[in-house]
């Protein structure tokens, strides 16, 4: 056995907390599902007592484990996967999907077990807003990169130099194969928590991860950002944007402007002040 997964049935309101709790004992990829979410953890960071242990805190969740072995997700994702039209201006597909060159921007995804195909109302808002704004050699950073997918469409866009990271061994396998395919070249991956990622600043900074994270997180993400440049959130719902914005401005960031759609919402800041 290779995972360990857990099924968490849950309120809208425990999930992004269940999810901070889950990630500091081990798990470290999640999917949200309609009554709750899925989280995957590596067996040999799986600690049962400290799973068991968070959930008395919590009575009004459930949850089910099951340990698997790897799954061919390729196959897996053949049967289930269709391709997003974002906006009528960008298209997501996979390696056998037709090409499309109708479309402005064309991104072809393979996943394995990382978020980030597009279907989601987090990635989706982020790619419609990258196609709005400039990044003609502008530095990006993607923290949480996942699938790659949000980094290349910003070398899709005009990036001169790109960089992602990520904490999940999954995803930079995942996205190492996402930039193959998408003939992204260049790019400065790194395995690990963003604390311990230095490559000095940035035009642009995204992270779609969840909110406990990005609150824990913001500090860092504007000292990686130089004056005047826009950091790109999402991850958390509409009613959690007051918290970001308050945190945010502890840290001279402002809001320029956000978006939602299906109750999920897509923050950009400005840094305005050290």
């Amino acid at each position: 056995m290779d995972f360990v997964t857990i099924k968490v049935t849950c309120g809208a309101d425990l999930i992004d907390v269940l999810m901070a709790e889950l990630f500091e004992v081990g798990f470290d990829s999640f999917q949200e599902l309609d009554e709750g979410f899925e989280g995957s953890c590596e067996q040999s960071e799986f600690d049962k007592e400290s799973v068991d242990s968070l959930f008395t805190h919590y009575s009004g969740a459930t949850y089910a484990l099951k340990e698997e072995e790897k799954v061919n997700w390729n196959e897996e994702w053949e049967k289930n996967y269709d391709p997003i039209i974002i906006e009528d201006k960008c298209i997501v597909r996979a390696a056998f999907h037709e090409p499309r060159p109708e479309f402005a921007y064309e991104i072809i995804v393979t996943p394995k077990m990382s978020f980030g195909t597009g279907h989601h109302a987090t990635t989706y808002q982020i790619l419609d807003y990258q196609m709005t704004i400039e990044h003609q050699g502008k530095r990006v950073l993607d923290v949480g990169t996942g699938t790659g997918i949000l980094a290349i469409m910003a070398q899709k866009r005009g990036a001169s130099f790109l960089a992602a990271t990520d904490i999940d061994e999954w995803c930079i396998e995942n996205s190492e194969e996402n930039f193959a395919l998408n003939n992204v070249l260049d790019v400065e991956l790194f395995q690990g928590q963003i604390t311990l990622f230095d490559q000095g600043e940035f035009d642009i900074v995204i992270a779609n991860i969840n909110k406990n994270v990005l609150l824990e997180q913001m500090a860092e993400y504007s000292r990686r950002l130089v004056l005047g440049g826009q950091l790109i959130l999402s991850g958390f719902y509409e009613s959690d944007i007051d918290d970001l914005l308050a945190e945010a401005q502890l840290h001279g960031l402002k809001r320029n402007t956000f978006t939602t759609r299906k109750n999920w919402a897509m923050l950009a800041l400005d840094k305005l002040s050290v």
